[in-house]
Formats: C-alpha cells, structure tokens, sequence
C-alpha cells in the first residue's frame, strides 16, 4: 500500500476515534475530538497532493478518498444533530434536515460511483465536490470550535466568542446549499450512466 492509500485508511481510522471523544466524557474531549478531526481533515490535503506529485494515483484512491471524506464529514455532522443547540444566543444549531440533504447527496454520488464501476468505469472527483468538501470541513471545524469553548475559558470565549456563531450560521448555510448544488452537477455531468439503463 503506498503512501496516499496509507494517509487515505488513517482517515478512517481517525474518524472513528474522533467519535469516541465526541460521545465519551472525559476531560478536555471536545478539545481532542476538535484535534482528531483537524488531522483526518489534514491527510484528505496530502494524500491527493502526494498521489499526484509522486504518480501514485491508483483505482483505490480514486475510490477510496471520497468515501473517507464522506464517512469523516457525515459522521461529523450526525454527531453534531445530537448536541442539539450549540449556541443559545445566535441559536448556532445542525439541523437534522440538513444533515439528510448532505448524507442523501453522499449517497447518491456513491451509488453512481458504484454504478460506474460495475460498468469498469472510474469517476474521479469534480471540482464543485473537492470546493464541497473543503466547506463542509471548514463548517465542521467552526462548529467544533464553538463546541470547545467551554473547555477553553474566558480567553476562548474572547477569541472566538463575538464573530464565530455567526460565521456558523452562515458557513453551514453555504454547506448545505453546495453540497446540494454539487451532487446535481455530479449528476448531470455523468447522466448518461444512468439514463442509458432506463
């Protein structure tokens, strides 16, 4: 296994360590669920930098890289339906329909994904779902900020506490409304995989 498949599967498993520290109280996990999540997000940058640079592009990691994306992000956002209201005041809060927008888009991508394959067809990621992923770990990340306040004292809340619910509210808006405007796209781009079997 080379080395961007490697960074690609470390994601995977980072993500589920990320949800024990969302889930288990323990001192400071907000902080380490925050970290992990920082990390995963952080192979998704190297893997495709190094695959490209060193030529290690392989069917594995086109698959493979998505759908660890897909499973850090999605299992990020249910986690966060859960905590309910993160901010009172803004009324900062992941909505569970919006999640159901995200994940149904996940879905459909990688069922055409999958579709795709059963034809020794390989799709590649577009540039509407990479700018896709890029904004739902920056929302993710805002929204885990938030969450570590209270871990973080008075200099947290200085820091972030006055522009980052804000900036949530919006940043998840954003999300949602591309991560729905890419799957279409996906869609249409590649219409004819399943059009042809109608």
């Amino acid at each position: 296994m080379n080395l961007p498949n490697k960074l690609t599967v470390s994601r995977l498993v980072l993500t589920l360590f990320f949800l024990v520290a969302v889930f288990r109280s323990f001192e400071w996990h907000n902080t380490v669920a925050l970290v992990l999540f920082l990390v995963a997000s952080i192979t998704d940058f190297f893997d495709g930098q190094i695959a490209r640079a060193r030529k290690l592009i392989t069917n594995f990691g086109i698959l493979m890289d998505p759908l660890a994306d897909k499973i850090l992000t999605c299992s990020a956002f249910i986690a966060l339906v859960e905590r309910g209201v993160i901010e009172p005041k803004v009324g900062v809060q992941v909505h569970a329909w919006m999640v159901c927008v995200i994940v149904a888009r996940e879905l459909a991508i990688t069922g055409l994904r999958m579709m795709a394959a059963s034809k020794n067809l390989v799709l590649a990621a577009e540039g509407y779902g990479k700018h896709k992923t890029i904004s739902q770990m920056m929302c993710l990340t805002a929204m885990l900020v938030l969450v570590c306040l209270p871990e973080w004292g008075s200099t947290g809340v200085a820091l972030f506490g006055t522009w980052l619910p804000w900036f949530c509210v919006v940043s998840i808006w954003i999300t949602v409304l591309l991560t729905l405007f890419s799957g279409c796209m996906y869609l249409w781009n590649n219409r004819s995989l399943f059009l042809d079997d109608l």
